[in-house]
C-alpha cells in the first residue's frame, strides 16, 4: 500500500476560535472546523448549524433572469412549443427533469431532448437544434450546458429558434447570442453564490417563475430531491446555498421522494437514511448508466414518472443498464491494470496514458478515476470512437490537468474539461506521440509531493475529548461534501485495547484508546499491513473521522482510521 503524506491545516484566528466557542458553547476545536470553513461569527454558525430555506437568495439576484422569465411567460402565452434541453449526466437529467415535472404542471406544450452520448457528444448539438426546427419549437430551455455554444446558438438564432441558457459553467471569453444566459460565473453576474449545480440553476428558474405568478414556494419544495442528487453526484461545493438545497433535499429523499427517486432507491437497495455519500456510491451511477450503456432518455423517464408501476419498470431497467456497466468497468479496469503492470516504462512515468480500441467510451472516466486512485498520478484513459480516439482524463489534488492538456494541444482535434478532470479527441496516429507528449509536460510541471496521496487532517484531538455532546454537534456539519468534507482528525501515542483482528483479509477491526480516555471501536480499511505493530503493544498514531455505527439496533461511535503512523 502506497505511503500517505499527512497535513495538519492550521488552526485559524485563535481569538475567533475562542469566541465561537465561548459563544456558542461548544468545544475549541469545533470552533476550529468551523473557522477552517469561513465562519468567523454567531450568526454564521447559527446559519450554518441551521439551514432554513428562508436563506435561499432572491432569483431575480442572477443576471438574466427577468429576460428569461418574461421569454417563458412570451412563449406560453402565445402556446409557443417549447424543449427542455439537457445533457446525459447525473446533473443535467435532474434539471431536465426538474424543469418538465414544474413547467409541464403549468403548460403542456413542451418536450424534453437529451444529446446522444455518442452521435452528438457533449452539450448542445446540431442535431439537437435541428429537431427543435423541424418540429416547430420556437424555446429551447438549455439546462447544465450551453455558456460556450456561441456557434451552436448563433446556428440555431438563423432557424428562428431562441435559447435560455441555464448553466454553472466557466465561460469563455465570448458568450452566446441567447435571449437570457443564467449562470452566476458569467462577468456582471452579480449573484451572491457562484457554485449552485446546474439543477441547481434550473431550481433559481422555476423559483422565479413561482414569485411572478403568485404560486405557493411549497409547490416547488418536493424537486428538491432532484436537487439534492444532482449537487452529490456533479461535486459541486456544499456551502452557503449549496447546503441549505442539499440539506432540505436530503429531507426530502428520506421522507417523501418522488415516485422515481423511490423507485431507484428500491433498486439500489436502500429505502432511507441516505447521506450525500449514499447519493453518489448508490443512485448517481445508476443514473447515468443510462447514458453511458444506452440512452439517457431512460433516466428522464424514471424522474419524471407519475405511476409506481412505470417507474418501477423503468428502475429494473436502469439497475440492469448499470449491471452492464459494472461488467465493462471490472473487464477494462482490469485489462488497463495488466498493460500497466507489464509494462516497466509505464510503471516508472508519472503519468498514465493507456489505449485500447475495443474499450467502451461510456465507462472510461469511471477506469481514469480507478486507475489514478491506483497509481495516483494524473491518468488518461482512451479508446477509439467514430474514426478518432476519445479519451477521459482525471488529475490529482494540486495538478491542474486542464493546463497540461494546453501543453499538448496540438496533438488534438478538442480538448475541454476543468482543473482534475478532462475529455479529449485526437487522431489515431497521435496516440503515442500525444502519451509522450504528456508525459513530458506532467514530469515538468508536477511537484513531486503531489504523486503521494495526502490525508489532510483538520485538528489534533485527545480520544477523552470525543463525548455524545461532541459527537452530536459534529453531526451538525453534515451534509459534507467539498469544501465541508467530514472532518479528519489527529489522535496521537493511542493503544489497542485487547487484540486487533482482521475482517475480509485486508481490514483491521479494533478497539483503540488513550491514557485515561474511554476506548473506540474502530475500522482501518485496506491496512492490513499494520496488524503486527498493532498487536505489538507499541502505541501510534492514527487520523480518522468519527462515525455512527448501527448494527441490530445498537448504536455506537466509531473511529474510520484513514492513516496509521508508527513511532520509530
Amino acid at each position: 500500500m502506497q505511503q500517505k503524506r499527512w497535513t495538519l491545516n492550521e488552526t485559524g484566528n485563535k481569538e475567533t476560535v475562542q469566541q465561537l466557542s465561548a459563544g456558542l458553547g461548544i468545544h475549541p476545536v469545533l470552533s476550529t472546523l468551523l473557522v477552517h470553513r469561513g465562519i468567523q461569527t454567531f450568526d454564521e454558525a447559527k446559519h450554518f448549524f441551521r439551514p432554513m430555506l428562508e436563506h435561499l437568495h432572491d432569483p431575480f439576484l442572477m443576471g438574466g433572469m427577468e429576460q428569461a422569465i418574461g421569454r417563458i411567460d412570451k412563449a406560453i402565452a402565445h402556446n409557443e412549443k417549447i424543449l427542455i434541453y439537457g445533457d446525459y449526466d447525473v446533473d443535467g437529467t435532474t434539471s431536465v427533469a426538474l424543469v418538465y415535472s414544474f413547467f409541464s404542471k403549468q403548460y403542456n406544450n413542451l418536450e424534453y431532448y437529451i444529446p446522444d452520448r455518442y452521435l452528438e457528444g457533449y452539450g448542445i448539438s446540431t442535431k439537437g437544434i435541428d429537431y427543435a426546427a423541424e418540429n416547430g419549437f420556437s424555446l429551447i430551455i438549455a439546462l447544465d450546458c450551453g455558456i460556450k455554444s456561441v456557434d451552436k446558438v448563433a446556428y440555431a438564432n438563423t432557424l428562428g429558434v431562441d435559447f435560455i441558457i441555464c448553466d454553472h459553467h466557466l465561460p469563455a471569453d465570448e458568450l452566446p447570442a441567447a435571449v437570457a444566459l443564467l449562470d452566476p460565473k458569467r462577468p456582471g453576474c452579480d449573484y451572491p453564490y457562484k457554485e449552485l449545480s446546474g439543477c441547481g440553476i434550473g431550481f433559481k428558474l422555476i423559483q422565479a417563475y413561482t414569485q411572478v405568478h403568485d404560486i405557493p414556494f411549497e409547490e416547488i419544495t418536493c424537486y428538491l430531491d432532484l436537487v439534492a442528487i444532482s449537487i452529490a453526484c456533479d461535486i459541486v461545493h456544499i456551502t452557503g446555498e449549496n447546503r441549505v438545497l442539499a440539506y432540505f433535499g436530503l429531507q426530502q429523499i428520506n421522507n417523501n421522494p418522488c415516485i422515481g427517486v423511490k423507485a431507484l432507491m428500491g433498486v439500489a437497495g436502500k429505502s432511507n437514511g441516505y447521506t450525500i455519500s449514499d447519493v453518489v456510491f448508490l443512485l448517481g451511477p445508476r443514473i447515468n448508466a443510462a447514458g453511458r450503456i444506452d440512452d439517457a432518455k431512460h433516466a428522464v423517464e424514471l424522474l419524471i414518472a407519475c405511476h409506481e408501476d412505470d417507474a418501477n419498470a423503468k428502475g429494473v431497467l436502469i439497475n440492469i443498464k448499470n449491471l452492464e456497466r459494472k461488467e465493462h468497468d471490472l473487464s477494462i479496469t482490469g485489462d488497463a491494470l495488466s498493460m500497466i503492470d507489464n509494462d516497466q516504462l509505464l510503471i516508472d512515468r508519472k503519468s498514465t496514458v493507456v489505449y485500447n480500441e475495443g474499450w467502451h467510451k461510456g465507462v472510461i472516466g469511471i477506469v481514469a478515476s480507478r486507475l489514478t486512485e491506483k497509481y495516483y498520478r494524473p491518468t488518461i484513459v482512451l479508446t477509439r470512437s467514430n474514426g478518432h480516439v476519445a479519451g477521459s482524463a482525471r488529475s490529482v489534488r494540486g495538478f491542474d490537468l486542464y493546463e497540461a492538456l494546453c501543453g499538448c494541444s496540438d496533438l488534438l482535434i478538442q480538448f475541454g474539461g476543468h482543473k482534475y478532470a478532462a475529455g479529449l479527441t485526437m487522431k489515431p496516429e497521435n496516440v503515442a506521440a500525444f502519451a509522450n507528449r504528456f508525459e513530458e509536460v506532467v514530469s515538468a510541471t508536477i511537484p513531486p509531493e503531489l504523486l503521494i496521496p495526502e490525508i489532510q487532517i483538520e485538528a489534533e484531538l485527545e480520544l477523552s475529548q470525543v463525548d455524545p455532546k461532541f459527537f452530536r454537534i459534529l453531526q451538525q456539519f453534515a451534509p459534507f461534501g467539498p469544501e465541508n468534507m467530514s472532518p479528519v482528525f489527529l489522535s496521537k501515542n493511542v493503544y489497542v485495547r485487547g487484540v486487533a483482528g482482521l475482517v475480509g483479509n485486508q481490514h483491521i477491526k479494533m478497539c483503540v484508546d488513550q491514557p485515561g480516555s474511554p476506548f473506540f471501536e474502530a475500522i482501518a480499511f485496506g491496512q492490513a499491513e499494520h496488524l503486527d505493530n498493532i498487536n505489538g503493544g507499541k502505541p501510534f498514531d492514527i487520523c480518522y473521522s468519527i462515525e455512527e455505527n448501527a448494527w441490530r439496533d445498537k448504536r455506537s461511535i466509531q473511529l474510520n482510521i484513514k492513516g496509521i503512523r508508527f513511532n520509530s
